[in-house]
């Protein structure tokens, strides 16, 4: 079964520092929502309701994991 991969359940340690962040930091809102959507075509590739190659999937993934760092490296410096 696939599913998604929301920030808050990533990173549980962050849960009201990422709520504060999406509200307070253009920046950080912008990392989010482009996650959130990565994560969501993501699901949508691997649940079959968009065909995609396994490369654009692989790349997808790739890029899921590369703002997912870029945003631990936010939360902790932040």
């Amino acid at each position: 079964m696939f599913k998604k991969h929301p920030l808050q359940e990533e990173f549980p340690e962050f849960e009201a520092k990422i709520h504060d962040l999406k509200t307070e930091n253009e920046h950080f809102k912008k990392l989010f929502e482009e996650y959130d959507e990565v994560d969501h075509e993501i699901y949508r590739v691997e649940s079959d309701a968009v065909p995609a190659s396994d490369e654009t999937a692989n790349q997808l993934r790739i890029k899921r994991l590369h703002l997912k760092d870029e945003i631990y490296k936010f939360l902790k410096e932040n």
